[in-house]
């Protein structure tokens, strides 16, 4: 899905021309996520709740075309808006969910954001390959969270569309 709207929204123009180093680390963070300790359409759920988290177009536009293009139901690709409640996702989800949600949201006044708790729940459903997975996907979403919420690239469904303009 390309923007077809006349008006640009992009706030600058694709930031890989003036720092072309940036292909090799969003490359890097790509294969370092995809070693297939966590499935991928976990990871997309992860990304696509930070995308609301944030309150970002471009993030949640591109992780639901991901989802999609995987063949996830409109079902589970809609809920995870509200996953807690939801029932179309496996104890693991939720817990990678919450992990993304417990790192991306402002802790209650003196406590951690990702509390033992939270933790534990992730480590009870992921082998530590899989936890460091996990942390460095998150690491990758806040690395675009902020190309994104900067920039603020065109929504699209699939990386191979024009973002920037």
């Amino acid at each position: 899905m390309t923007n077809t709207a006349a008006v640009s929204i992009s706030r600058m123009p694709n930031p890989g021309e003036f720092v072309p180093e940036l292909a090799d680390v969003s490359a890097a963070l790509f294969r370092a996520t995809g070693n297939r300790s966590v499935p991928r359409t976990t990871i997309n759920l992860m990304h696509l709740r930070a995308g609301q988290i944030v309150h970002n177009t471009y993030l949640t536009v591109l992780n639901t075309g991901f989802l999609r293009k995987a063949g996830e139901s409109e079902a589970r690709i809609t809920a995870v808006a509200s996953w807690q409640d939801a029932p179309y996702f496996t104890p693991a989800e939720r817990a990678a969910l919450a992990l993304v949600e417990a790192t991306l949201q402002p802790a209650p006044h003196g406590r951690e954001r990702v509390t033992d708790e939270v933790y534990a729940e992730a480590a009870r459903h992921f082998d530590d390959k899989a936890l460091a997975t996990l942390t460095i996907a998150i690491g990758q979403i806040n690395f675009f969270i902020a190309l994104a919420v900067i920039g603020k690239p065109q929504p699209v469904e699939s990386l191979a569309d024009q973002q920037w303009d």
